[in-house]
């Protein structure tokens, strides 16, 4: 018998296909597995140790998802927890799962899945060898460890195995790489090793490998020689182009995947149109390697106020490249003058919207916009400092000349006031593997009965 993985969408929170889930709780599946996250949006989630998700739209899919779980009668799986995978995250989502038990009159075993990892642990281990950078990677010593909020390891299959094997309906997992959740369970039930991480690649993110991305429910077969997938919303194809150029997504190679214990090599893989909807691939190939498990870490690296201004004469708008970089001469002379400051101590970043905002000195197209915004990014070492800043900043933000011969321009503020405090900015910090002899020994695994 086949190994049957159903997968909601590609993170909880996208939305998905309700008609199209139910569908696929009717095909009798042996695992509902979903996404919760990436660094897709930076470093602020893991910095923080928050989910860049609404509480309430969580809760409100989810909810949907233990439905279906209790209706399909099949463990429920969530990876990279609140966006990022920090304990706290993992915490958060068990939360939100209590409640939802309570409200559903549901009575479930729950195992947590813990990815966090102690910076001493980390410490020990670099001391030891056992860490080795990624291209590219930081510096990273002991004190730069310690300065770290958040540090986690992606988890593989083995740990996804080792909460299955609890018995848990349901599966709260930290940080672990998108394929894990999906591969664990035909890799335990011996399906081959390349088919199941090659069809767990191509539904890391839902319906985004068929010919209806938006739709998000897919079901995928896995069995002895190769996997089947098939996209349940009506009118969506996965076919042999869209499976296939899956292998292309966030991924430098498209033939070689990297995770927890070697790799998946595609090199030899053929796919084959069964019918209008469905794929199949065979010749995916496993290579065991050393066990590695990739970390990442995030630290605070200052605190930030924001500003913006919209410039909309068309003297101003044709110059506004020459305004922002004579705005920010005459602001680091202020500063200096004013308040004592080196450059050094802070940053002005001007981003001209409409203009280079998105890729800066790299933009090579050009139009006339009727307005740019200037949005003035202070970074600082404190976040009353970056605030003191913005206050010096904000009247010749609405009102500095272009040249000194001209009349005092009148800009525009959306909002009043102009300035906002965004406190801490995150940086990544880490982008190394750890390599272990157990694949436990960096995880921690903790299983609650949780009644109404």
């Amino acid at each position: 018998m086949p190994t049957r993985v159903l997968i909601p969408s590609g993170v909880l929170c996208l939305g998905f296909d309700r008609e199209a889930l139910a569908r696929g709780v009717a095909m009798k599946p042996d695992l509902i597995a979903i996404d919760g996250g990436s660094t897709d949006s930076g470093p602020w989630s893991l910095g923080a140790g928050q989910s860049k998700y609404a509480r309430s739209v969580t809760k409100s899919e989810w909810r949907e998802l233990m439905l279906a779980r209790a209706e399909a009668g099949v463990p429920l799986v969530i990876g990279t927890a609140g966006t990022c995978g920090a304990d706290a995250c993992v915490d958060w989502m068990f939360d939100i799962t209590q409640e939802l038990a309570t409200e559903l009159g549901q009575s479930v075993k729950v195992a947590r899945l813990y990815s966090g990892q102690p910076a001493a642990r980390i410490t020990q281990a670099l001391a030891a060898g056992r860490v080795k950078p990624l291209t590219p990677a930081p510096e990273i010593s002991s004190d730069r460890l310690d300065q770290m909020t958040n540090i986690v390891a992606l988890a593989g299959a083995e740990q996804i195995q080792a909460a299955l094997n609890t018995g848990a309906d349901i599966i709260i997992a930290g940080r672990t790489t998108d394929t894990a959740i999906i591969a664990a369970l035909p890799l335990m039930r011996g399906d081959h090793a390349g088919a199941a991480w090659h069809g767990a690649k191509v539904a890391e993110c839902g319906a985004l490998c068929s010919t209806n991305p938006t739709s998000g429910v897919i079901l995928v077969d896995f069995d002895e020689t190769g996997f089947t997938v098939e996209p349940l919303a009506t009118g969506a194809s996965c076919t042999p182009h869209s499976v296939s150029a899956h292998m292309l997504y966030e991924n430098s190679d498209p033939f070689i995947l990297y995770e927890p214990g070697g790799h998946l090599d595609v090199t030899e893989t053929r796919y084959l149109a069964l019918d209008a909807r469905r794929t199949r691939a065979t010749g995916s190939r496993w290579v065991p390697g050393r066990y590695t498990v990739k970390l990442e870490g995030a630290r605070a690296a200052g605190f930030q106020t924001t500003l913006i201004a919209v410039l909309r004469d068309a003297h101003y708008v044709a110059n506004a490249q020459a305004w922002a970089d004579k705005l920010h001469g005459f602001l680091d002379a202020l500063i200096a003058k004013r308040m004592g400051l080196d450059p050094a101590s802070y940053d002005l970043d001007f981003r001209l919207i409409g203009v280079n905002a998105a890729l800066g000195a790299m933009e090579n197209r050009s139009a006339a916009p009727v307005e740019v915004g200037v949005l003035l990014i202070i970074t600082a070492q404190t976040q009353a400092l970056a605030a003191e800043i913005g206050k010096l900043a904000n009247p010749h933000l609405l009102h500095y000349p272009l040249t000194e011969n001209e009349e005092l321009p009148t800009f525009a503020f959306p909002y009043s006031p102009a300035q906002s405090d965004r406190g801490a900015l995150y940086e990544f910090a880490l982008n190394h593997v750890l390599e272990l002899d157990d694949p436990m020994s960096a995880f921690r695994l903790t299983v609650t009965e949780v009644s109404p």
